[in-house]
């Protein structure tokens, strides 16, 4: 559609104090809309890896892979091989453009995770979101900011862990806000009787200020509507009787007429919804329009074109082209009934059973399901027949459209509008099969597969966005319009409507609408073209009568949703630490902020609350909570009694003489005095604290090797491994005392130094992150060289 500007493994936790994810904070504060009834209205925010076509792969583990985007923070993906550069990789189903936000949460709250986080299109070229390889302190996760359209995967690579951490990934959220694109706004077709009948709408009518109005449309535009939708009727008549009505509402004239209304005086996109009836067409009823009732089909078919083509042509020769045009409305059982309603038994409207000898006489584009699937030869011959008509009258509509559209130089969207019944999946896929495949081989293609959604006939909104992404997955190349919906704010004693989690209030009214934004915009591949609110004045209104103003209506508050749902800004809205029992909690001054307009970050400052006296008296998870210029935002704090260490298979205490030999699992040296020489086989560990070593340290292709406090007489010389601490004040590991050389080289992984008085060289040199000393400087006598050279 073309516009002159955009239509927008189980783990356990310990005394849990309280747990807090966080909320999406996505622009600056604004106060309440001061409309009907009241409603909190935030920018729309979505976690798509907890949809249902999310997936994940791993570079081992798998048989756990999907615990890492099941929802639930104490269930994680956990590595088989607890190596370095480990990657978990989110495919959430398609390509999003406006993904802004990620969030990874580790399995091991006392742990210091040092990862990568990329993005991509394709699963091949990969963009970096947020590097923290060089992580030194423990938390549980990060949120990260970006911006990166045509993001289809997420990758999580963990580089390195502090010894003892399970290698693996909690939970992988990543972040979908409502797109500029996304066109919002309404059908509003009896705003036509509206100002005949001198209604007024105000945006605050008891004001000074009023604000928008009189005009309906004044009201919508200003309260964020882009486009309206108007549905045509052939001939304006009475349903029940057929009679003409006297006054022709949404007759082709009167179309043409509030089209100036939207496009020209206020320049809101324009749909045209042809129903080719001269009264309401829905799925229980699709009357021909009195005029071509009685014609041959060969004649019908050209009534559709002539029609079709004359009408859009008159619009745009009037300077009201429309974006969109609908061929016909809620079609899912054909339209245009004719005789194959003998098969159907259409009872409505009345003037077409009862005037039967003039509507039915002649066949038309009624569908016959009831024969779907009958293996009787006869019944599928009717059903393949009745196919071949319904699309023969839609394909001259849709090629009458491209032909005005064309001859005009202008360029029209042509859309198919139906409904997907509840629990009637199946029937909405083999129509559209059925349809596109006929339609395509008769020269003709609509660009826009659209359905209609009420939760009482349609069922939940879960349930819902399940079957439209069945639509859309099944038929890519289309755009999916969700072209009417509506919510009650009252009834029902505010009881929900059928089918439906939100209560008949303002407040439900604004939720509903959201999460059916939410589910168009949602759609992989940005497949969603926008959301329509059937009869916002009218029908399931959006708008209260004014007491003591005749005809005088004012908005509801629920209104807001369509200029409050898209994020102006997002914040990293929550940070993550571990702090050991009795320690102080120190939080950060600022966290990032970025700018949905141009992908800007930056940071805003924190007014954290303060942290309660004796808060990590013992251990849990707190949440403290700040403010920030756009909005809240949560520190979750895991108050722990270690840091993650090594599980130690064999504990060596006292004195051992001679040499000793790691071979397998896990040797831990506790405050033992070994006099002899140190060595730790490939694969095996070793962990020493408050030991005493007489000889040399060797390691070789080892896991991992951790030394805290502890005196060594002899060279250190550790190549090939995984894990390589000497030293580690932040995470509490005390500095040693090394007599003779120390050689690291080759380590892949976590690989800290730090601290270390060392009598001899320092040498490092081929080791992947280079080691780190985490703020703690080792002092040496010898030359400090390579990797090593600024530690």
């Amino acid at each position: 559609m073309t516009r002159k500007r955009p239509i927008r493994r189980t783990l356990g936790f310990t005394a849990a104090v309280a747990m807090a994810c966080g909320v999406a904070v996505l622009g600056p504060v604004v106060p309440a809309s001061a409309l009907s009834g009241e409603a909190e209205i935030s920018p729309i925010e979505s976690n798509i890896g907890a949809k249902s076509w999310a997936s994940v792969e791993v570079s081992s583990g798998a048989s756990t892979a999907n615990l890492a985007i099941d929802q639930d923070d104490q269930t994680a993906w956990i590595a088989e091989d607890m190596s370095t550069s480990q990657w978990l990789t989110l495919d959430l189903g398609g390509a999003y453009d406006n993904v802004r936000k990620v969030r990874v949460l580790f399995p091991d709250s006392g742990a210091v995770y040092q990862y990568a986080i990329e993005s991509s299109g394709d699963g091949d070229n990969w963009t970096v979101i947020a590097d923290h390889s060089a992580n030194h302190e423990p938390a549980r996760g990060s949120v990260d900011l970006f911006t990166q359209p045509g993001t289809r995967y997420v990758r999580v690579t963990v580089k390195g862990a502090s010894p003892g951490a399970a290698v693996g990934v909690s939970e992988l959220s990543v972040y979908n806000y409502l797109r500029d694109d996304l066109v919002l706004g309404g059908d509003a077709s009896w705003v036509d009787n509206d100002v005949a009948e001198g209604r007024n709408y105000w945006v605050s009518p008891l004001a000074d200020d009023r604000g928008a109005g009189p005009h309906l449309l004044d009201v919508l535009k200003d309260r964020g509507f882009e486009y309206i939708r108007l549905r045509v009727f052939n001939e304006p008549r009475n349903e029940s009787n057929g009679a003409v009505q006297a006054i022709p509402y949404q007759g082709p004239e009167r179309t043409r007429e509030v089209a100036k209304w939207i496009k020209a005086e206020r320049d809101m996109g324009l749909g045209i919804d042809f129903h080719y009836a001269d009264s309401w067409a829905d799925p229980v009823k699709q009357p021909k329009p009195r005029a071509w009732a009685e014609l041959e089909f060969d004649d019908l078919t050209q009534a559709v074109y002539d029609y079709t083509y004359d009408s859009i042509e008159q619009l745009i020769e009037q300077g009201t082209t429309p974006d969109k045009v609908a061929i016909g409305n809620e079609i899912l059982n054909g339209f245009m009934y004719g005789s194959e309603n003998a098969h159907i038994g259409a009872t409505n409207p009345a003037y077409f059973r009862n005037q039967a000898d003039i509507y039915q006489s002649k066949p038309g584009g009624g569908l016959l399901w009831n024969y779907w699937r009958s293996d009787d030869p006869a019944e599928r011959q009717l059903y393949d027949e009745a196919w071949d008509r319904f699309t023969t009258l839609s394909a001259a509509g849709i090629r009458a459209v491209r032909d005005v559209s064309a001859a005009q130089g202008k360029n029209i969207a042509v859309e198919t509008h139906i409904i997907i019944d509840n629990g009637q999946l199946d029937r909405t896929l083999e129509f559209w099969n059925q349809y596109l495949t006929r339609v395509n081989a008769k020269g003709a293609d609509p660009d826009v597969l659209a359905h209609s959604y009420y939760p009482q006939y349609h069922g939940s909104p879960d349930h819902y966005e399940f079957n439209v992404n069945a639509v859309a997955a099944a038929h890519p190349g289309y755009k999916i319009d969700i072209a009417e919906t509506s919510y009650p704010a009252s009834g029902g004693d505010g009881t929900p409507m059928p089918n439906s989690p939100y209560p008949r209030t303002v407040q439900g009214q604004a939720d509903a609408l959201q999460r059916v934004f939410q589910i168009a915009n949602d759609i992989p591949n940005n497949q969603g073209l926008g959301v329509l609110a059937w009869e916002p004045a009218r029908w399931q209104s959006l708008f209260s009568p004014v007491p003591g103003m005749t005809r005088t209506w004012e908005p509801n508050a629920s209104i807001d949703v369509f200029n409050k749902s898209h994020a102006t800004h997002v914040v990293e809205d929550t940070v993550y630490s571990a702090v050991l029992i009795g320690d102080d909690v120190v939080l950060p001054e600022s966290v990032q902020v970025l700018t949905t307009a141009d992908g800007s970050n930056r940071p805003t400052p924190v007014e954290w609350d303060s942290v309660p006296a004796g808060a990590t008296d013992t251990a849990g998870r707190l949440t403290i909570h700040g403010l920030t210029g756009f909005g809240s935002v949560t520190a979750v704090v895991d108050v722990i009694r270690a840091y993650a260490a090594l599980d130690c298979d064999r504990a060596i205490t006292g004195r051992h003489a001679g040499p000793l030999t790691v071979t397998e699992g896990v040797t831990c040296l506790d405050g033992a005095t070994v006099s002899g020489p140190v060595s730790v086989r490939a694969g095996a560990s070793l962990q020493v604290d408050q030991a005493t070593i007489a000889g040399p340290v060797r390691a070789v292709d080892a896991k991992a090797v951790v030394v805290c406090d502890s005196r060594i007489s002899g060279p250190v010389s550790l190549s090939e491994g995984s894990s390589v601490t000497l030293g580690n004040p932040v995470l509490g590991c005390g500095r040693n005392t090394i007599t003779g050389p120390v050689t690291v080289t080759g380590t892949l992984g976590w690989n800290v130094i730090a601290g270390n008085s060392i009598t001899g060289p320092l040498a490092c040199s081929n080791n992947t992150p280079p080691p780190v000393n985490n703020g703690s400087t080792n002092t040496a006598t010898g030359p400090k060289s390579g990797q090593c050279r600024s530690l």
